[in-house]
């Protein structure tokens, strides 16, 4: 009998206090800090900043439609000690926004063969003037529409940033909870094949005593050795979830791996919603400011760009010219009107099949985008409400899941002391301890599952502020 007591004092005492790793060597990675190394360091973190840098370079380009230009043209022909012609053409033009085109010139032309049209005085002829389009191209046209339409991809770009950014803050997220779910796991069954090692050392001793039965030794060492394969299994399942973390963590440029005597902490709900930047994120805007929606917004509106383009290209051409001449350099007000150059175009097709047929297919991506946004939108409202309704049920099972881990503990307890008593078997006692692992094993993955719907929440609010992405 003394043996029996020695044995449950142990077990005891190793249900309390016994870890797969000594406290002393163990290092621990929180959560929070965790995260903030993906946020800062992680390469895909650094490439959805590109989408940004993107949507900055195509306004740019956008823009450089109305930058000022210089033209010069020199068309030179001599054969024969003969100069047939020399003609220079110099333009300064100053585009603006309404297709309004300001435009100084200056030509010099010369030689034995000129044509008469291109006769001009000695000395070379001054022209300014203005060129503009009266009916197609006033309101809007392509370089109006490109600049438009590169302001809404820039916002748009930032929201598919921000989309980038909450699919790797998602996906490193759910690796922490993974590899604590993995961690916690190795430790229980490390602490109950500890637990079937004391047992079985003690009914050996019992045994060699004449106190127990043979068989019994048997009986103990098979649980020792399920136990050792259960850990075994456990210790891969976390190796590979270390691995997959490691995948997370870099620090400039160079990807970092977790030594062996690393381990996760357990953290709190407030830590994990600060982390997430859940904290005030379901306020009453939530679904506007969400970057899906805001991403599908900006494009509806660059189509909406493309379609009043579309519908401007019913109307006939009318481009208008008008320039003031003068043999000298003279300022604007200066020019005598009476001698001018001018230049007139119309045109308009008869059935307009094409215009028509671009209007119609710019209407049909229109509608088809709209029709997509308020699926998106209903989808994402949808996922939301799941999601919160899976962390409530998720707390209550938590709650019930902790009592029955409780109520398995008081029943190994009791099977113990009826053993120590004589009133049961060793076989008793590893089946009530099996149920004791199984309800802390739910018990574990119920937790982790609540940190997962947590970081589910996270994805469908789509949370990635600027303010949070270095």
């Amino acid at each position: 009998m003394k043996i029996i007591q020695h044995i449950l004092f142990l077990l005891a005492f190793n249900m309390l206090w016994s870890q797969d790793l000594p406290v002393d060597s163990q290092t621990v990675l929180r959560f929070d800090e965790y995260m903030g190394y993906v946020k800062k360091h992680h390469p895909l973190v650094s490439q959805a900043e590109l989408k940004l840098n993107e949507g900055e370079a195509t306004l740019l380009r956008a823009r450089g439609g109305f930058d000022p230009k210089i033209e010069a043209d020199l068309d030179r022909k001599k054969f024969e000690e003969t100069e047939y012609y020399n003609e220079l053409n110099a333009t300064f033009k100053i585009p603006t926004w309404y297709g309004v085109e300001f435009k100084a010139n200056f030509e010099e032309n010369s030689g034995d063969f000129l044509n008469p049209d291109m006769s001009l005085p000695e000395g070379g002829l001054y022209s300014a003037g203005v060129s503009f389009s009266l009916a197609q191209g006033f309101w809007i046209n392509e370089r109006m529409a490109m600049l438009r339409k590169a302001r809404f991809f820039r916002e748009q770009s930032k929201a598919d940033r921000d989309l980038m950014v909450n699919v790797v803050l998602t996906n490193a997220s759910k690796a922490y909870f993974t590899w604590l779910e993995a961690t916690n796991e190795r430790s229980i069954y490390a602490r109950f094949k500890e637990n079937a090692e004391i047992r079985f050392e003690g009914v050996k001793q019992g045994v060699e005593a004449g106190e127990q039965a043979a068989i019994d030794s048997v009986e103990a060492k098979i649980a020792v050795q399920n136990r050792m394969l259960s850990l075994e299994a456990a210790i891969l399942k976390q190796r590979k979830a270390t691995l997959a973390l490691s995948n997370y963590l870099w620090l400039n440029g160079i990807p970092m791996e977790l030594q062996e005597n690393v381990v996760p902490e357990v953290p709190g709900e407030d830590t994990i919603r600060t982390s997430l930047l859940l904290a005030e994120a379901l306020n009453e805007n939530w679904l506007d400011a969400h970057p899906k929606l805001r991403s599908q917004d900006y494009q509806i509106k660059g189509m909406q760009v493309e379609r009043s383009l579309k519908r401007n290209m019913l109307l006939p051409r009318l481009d208008v010219q008008y320039n003031f001449l003068s043999t000298e350099a003279t300022p604007l007000n200066s020019f005598d009107t009476a001698n001018y150059k001018a230049f007139v175009n119309f045109s308009l097709p008869l059935f307009l099949r094409k215009e028509r047929g671009e209007l119609k297919l710019a209407n049909i991506k229109l509608q088809d985008a709209n029709l997509d946004m308020m699926s998106s939108a209903l989808a994402i409202q949808n996922k939301v409400e799941a999601v919160n309704a899976e962390i409530s049920s998720l707390e209550r099972q938590n709650i019930l899941i902790g009592s029955v881990v409780g109520d398995y503990e008081r029943l190994v307890a009791a099977e113990e002391r009826k053993f120590f008593l004589g009133e049961s078997s060793l076989f008793l006692i590893n089946s009530r301890e099996s149920a004791l692992i199984n309800a802390q094993l739910k018990a574990n993955k119920l937790v982790i599952d609540k940190y997962n719907a947590l970081v589910n929440l996270f994805e469908a609010l789509g949370r990635a502020p600027e303010a949070e992405v270095n």
